[in-house]
């Protein structure tokens, strides 16, 4: 368990909320006032099961993580625990449990991850006639004007899952009560109420999201998913009391009886919310994967850039997003993977000390790696190219290169990628993005985020306790739902601990690298293409 002094001036809101972060990776339960201090929190693992295009997580692992990592900060101090009034989630996304009437799950939960839904999405998005891009012109239309988005074709979002279910396990679909997103099964298990939010309930694709204070359920929409509407949960506010904890989970835990559960977010509103609220205000998060996003009072899709403006947890408003496949997982494969034997495999979120020694060793090379070039799409790309088959790759290495000089361009290929995707975002935007606020694991990084400020030529602010965005925003959306707090204040809760200025003497520098990264991808995307077409298929 870790603790944080309680700096807090005196008169402050003593109140705190039980803030629940769970990750692929794990369940991290946190302490935390009003104010967004942390004062304690714990992680525990939860395991992963793969095997080809399955990758599927036990709810009922999630569950016993959960109340493991709560019991041990709720244990450690009873004065904190008698401060708690309110528990909130943010989780996982595109997760998906099938529950039955008692609210019991039905197997194992489909993750993000799985992508067994490809061939039952193809199914349903086709048109007769000529298609876009693998859609039916009419269908994608349909989904553009009313969600902002339309299905993946990976297979591997809510209605990917919900699809293939529904065709190739009939049994588990004829028992299924309700389908749920992550969120939405812990919510479940904290209240016995079966509803979802509306940022949970996104990536289902059956949603009318032109009105950000009333998302709804569309009929249309559900009967092209082919899914039976009484399976969909009611849908509610990320601000909304569900109501009280259950009594044997307040038992369990230690907590009052009268501690309410606030509906929460979804991983990436929630960061959002712990970010930057303002409207165009724009945050980058540095995790596994990374995103820039900014909450904006319109809807508006970039088809061609794969940028949309959805549904998030503040009411009335809408969070463009731009994302990027893989970030912090460039750091961790060089880690695990080519550093280190496989049996020392820990995530970046468990042992954020790897940045400090990134730190130190990539400060010691200059600007630009020396010329080395690194691509960081280890898994395809997603923004501003949507490409699967891009991968990532070292380029211009030669004897005088060494270690230092790859740490330095991982870090460089990733902020280079970032700029690639802030060109189109900053036009969703209409406006420059300005200032940047970096959360996330990786924006603990010094190097980094300098990096980043020269790399896309903006200003970046580190706050305070980045690696804590998620908790911070799970608290300050109880804090809302609560009356405590109102979405205005959180800017001046906010701390930062530095803003990174753009060197204007590396302007020129990284605009070169920058034509050179993006020439690289249109150079190589052809034989990449070729290497990684599915076996059978055409180039």
């Amino acid at each position: 368990m870790h603790r944080s002094p309680d700096t807090g001036p005196a008169g402050v809101d003593a109140r705190l909320v039980l803030a629940v972060d769970l990750g692929t990776s794990g369940c991290k339960c946190a302490l935390v006032s009003l104010d967004g201090t942390v004062h304690a929190w714990a992680f525990r693992a939860v395991k992963l099961h793969v095997q080809g295009a399955l990758a599927e997580q036990d709810p009922l692992d999630w569950w016993t993580a959960f109340l493991e990592s709560a019991g041990e900060i709720l244990a450690g101090d009873a004065g904190l625990r008698g401060r708690v009034v309110a528990v909130c989630c943010s989780t996982q996304t595109e997760g998906t449990v099938c529950v039955d009437r008692q609210g019991q799950p039905l197997g194992r939960a489909l993750t993000w991850l799985d992508s067994r839904g490809a061939a039952a999405m193809a199914r349903r998005v086709r048109g007769r006639g000529p298609n876009i891009e693998g859609y039916g012109p009419l269908k994608l239309w349909r989904w553009l004007r009313l969600t902002g988005g339309a299905p993946s074709l990976s297979g591997r979002d809510s209605a990917g899952h919900m699809a293939y279910i529904r065709d190739q396990e009939p049994e588990r679909y004829e028992h299924t009560h309700k389908f749920l997103n992550v969120l939405d099964y812990l919510n479940l298990r904290l209240t016995g109420r079966f509803c979802a939010t509306q940022d949970s309930m996104l990536t289902a694709w059956v949603t009318d999201n032109r009105d950000a204070h009333q998302v709804r359920y569309d009929a249309g929409l559900i009967r092209l998913l082919g899914i039976d509407a009484s399976k969909l949960p009611e849908i509610v506010r990320s601000t909304d009391i569900l109501g009280p904890v259950l009594p044997d989970v307040a038992q369990a835990l230690g907590l009052d009886p009268k501690t309410v559960v606030v509906a929460g977010a979804v991983d990436n509103s929630a960061v959002a919310v712990g970010a930057a609220v303002g409207d165009f205000e724009t945050h980058l998060y540095l995790g596994t994967s990374s995103w820039l996003g900014a909450h904006v009072p319109f809807m508006k899709t970039d088809v061609r850039h794969k940028i949309a403006a959805v549904p998030c947890a503040v009411d009335g408003r809408y969070l463009a997003m731009a994302l990027q496949s893989t970030a912090g997982a460039n750091l961790s494969f060089l880690r695990d993977r080519i550093l280190y034997h496989p049996d020392e495999l820990a995530s970046d979120e468990e042992h954020p000390a790897v940045y400090e020694l990134l730190n130190k060793i990539a400060a010691r090379v200059p600007p630009g790696a020396r010329g080395l070039i690194y691509t960081p799409w280890l898994l395809g790309e997603r923004t501003p190219v949507d490409d699967p088959r891009l991968r990532a790759g070292l380029l211009n290495m030669s004897l005088e290169h060494s270690r230092e000089d790859i740490f330095r361009a991982f870090l460089e290929g990733v902020a280079l990628n970032t700029r690639w995707m802030l060109e189109p975002f900053a036009r969703l935007l209409g406006r420059d993005a300005g200032t940047i606020t970096a959360v996330g694991g990786g924006a603990q990084s010094d190097v980094w985020c300098q990096i980043m400020a020269d790399v896309t030529g903006q200003p970046i602010r580190q706050l305070m306790s980045p690696i804590q965005a998620n908790a911070i925003g799970a608290t300050f959306i109880a804090g809302v739902g609560i009356g405590a707090l109102r979405f205005a204040d959180l800017g001046y809760l906010r701390q930062a601990r530095r803003t990174y200025e753009p060197s204007s003497a590396l302007r020129r520098l990284y605009g070169d690298k920058f034509e050179t990264f993006k020439e690289v991808r249109t150079r190589l995307a052809p034989l990449y293409h070729r290497l990684n077409a599915p076996q059978g298929a055409a180039a």
